[in-house]
């Protein structure tokens, strides 16, 4: 089984993503490799900061990895808090101040359309690859559920009356914006590592 570096320092990231690759991918975290580093996350996009991230890793340690970052994106707010999602209300991740701001930024809007995208950049022998997750689905106005983090409280996605807070980790784990994108890489690493039968 392929060996990965997941370049984070979220634990509820690491989680997920060795839940939803389970027994595909053996995901190894920065812990592991001894990095206890602050990563840089300062470009303008999400693709920028995946692959930053990923570079710093990959130059410093000179194994295969991958990194993730995820934004927000809501329609009535031109796309914030996109790329600045994680510290939308400031220095920190501070997730209840970021969804009690969300929430004061769209009072008032009928238009509550939003969508997780998350991007992943893998650097596996030398290459770079870009994989996209995308979920569609709508912001209510207060939050719902203990499960997920981030603003998964507030958060309902196409199809369920639910938002990922309350849907539980099986579900979201299945059809959420992380988990398409890690699928994808999932099935691009079978393909230069196909089972043996």
């Amino acid at each position: 089984m392929k060996t990965l570096v997941f370049a984070t320092n979220n634990a509820h990231k690491l989680e997920e993503v060795r839940h939803i690759v389970q027994g595909k991918v053996h995901i190894v975290s920065l812990a592991d490799i001894g990095c206890h580093e602050e990563i840089p996350e300062e470009q303008p996009t999400l693709e920028g900061n995946a692959l930053q991230k990923a570079r710093f890793i990959h130059s410093r340690y000179h194994v295969d990895c991958f990194a993730d970052d995820t934004g927000l994106e809501v329609q009535a707010l031109h796309g914030a808090p996109g790329v600045r999602s994680a510290r939308y209300a400031g220095p920190g991740h501070d997730s209840v101040a970021n969804m009690r701001k969300l929430l004061e930024e769209m009072r008032g809007q009928t238009d509550r359309r939003a969508r997780f995208r998350t991007v992943i950049a893998l650097i596996i022998d030398g290459e770079e690859k870009l994989f996209e997750g995308i979920v569609n689905g709508s912001i209510i106005e207060e939050e719902r559920g203990t499960g997920g983090f981030g603003y998964d409280p507030l958060f309902i996605p196409e199809g369920y009356d639910r938002t990922f807070a309350e849907l539980g980790d099986d579900i979201k784990n299945r059809v959420s914006h992380r988990a398409i994108a890690t699928g994808s890489l999932a099935d691009y690493l079978r393909t230069l590592y196909p089972t043996k039968p």
